[in-house]
């Protein structure tokens, strides 16, 4: 029998990662912050929970929607944007106290490659971490609530930027002049190459471990970007002429590469 998989934050990647999930014949238990998403979730197969992580209280059926859970995909990015400014490493604080109190034994935590800040050069899993931002920051300090506690085991997905069905980077690039950096290598990851390291990781149990989710190839931005904008026919970006005193920074998937694992969609 297969285990039971909880995903908090079935939004962007968490529902296609459900719905595969579910094709697999797993019993998957999603969350979401919106009421009239629960009846969407249901009909794609996920058990539905309305679930709200806050800096001081979880609202919803947290304790129902981890029952029975053997393993536990937590999806939810910080959101420091905008006005609102919140304490991150608390929800996530949280949420641990009450994983403590369930049967969840096994969890996968995505993250971002943003912990490794503004290196530059050959970025691998080994790299030590060393955030810019407060993204980065509090991702990085999030990760390690869930590492330090050796009872349970977690492996950390680190994914680059990512592209799929309704997002891209060149949406929000398209049309701006004189972008610094041009020269700098792109590090992305699509989707589906996301759904299928996460799938690798259950399938081989590759517990207590991390991986960068990057996909291999590293073309410039002002190539890359230029040619996705004239696919899409938008207007181009536009980069500073002058070269850029750094070489910008590759992240490589090491871990995943060295088990024989591959991508298979691409950035084009």
């Amino acid at each position: 029998m297969k285990n039971t998989i909880g995903i908090i934050g079935c939004g962007w990647l968490g529902l296609p990662l459900a719905r595969s999930l579910v094709l697999l014949d797993y019993k998957v238990h999603g969350s979401t912050t919106r009421k009239e998403k629960l009846d969407i979730l249901g009909e794609e197969g996920i058990t539905p929970f309305l679930v709200i992580l806050g800096e001081d209280s979880i609202k919803g059926r947290i304790t129902e929607f981890l029952d029975e859970v053997d393993i536990l995909i937590i999806n939810v990015p910080p959101r420091l944007r905008g006005n609102h400014k919140e304490d991150y490493v608390r929800k996530m604080m949280l949420l641990h106290h009450e994983i403590k109190k369930s049967g969840v034994k096994k969890i996968i935590f995505v993250s971002s490659t943003s912990v490794y800040g503004d290196v530059d050069g050959e970025v691998t899993e080994e790299t030590l971490p060393r955030p810019a931002t407060e993204s980065g920051r509090q991702l990085l300090e999030a990760e390690k609530v869930f590492q330090d506690d050796k009872s349970i085991q977690t492996t950390i997905l680190r994914f680059g930027g990512l592209i799929g069905p309704d997002r891209h980077p060149v949406s929000k690039l398209s049309g701006k002049k004189v972008l610094s950096n041009g020269n700098d290598p792109v590090n992305l990851i699509h989707l589906n190459d996301c759904i299928h390291l996460i799938k690798s990781v259950l399938e081989n149990n590759w517990w207590n471990q991390i991986f960068n989710g990057v996909y291999p190839e590293h073309p410039t931005k002002r190539s890359y970007y230029h040619e996705i904008a004239d696919k899409y026919r938008l207007p181009r970006p536009e980069y500073q002429t002058q070269e850029s005193t750094t070489n910008g920074k590759i992240i490589i998937s090491r871990n995943f590469l060295n088990k024989g694992a591959s991508f298979y969609t691409g950035i084009k």
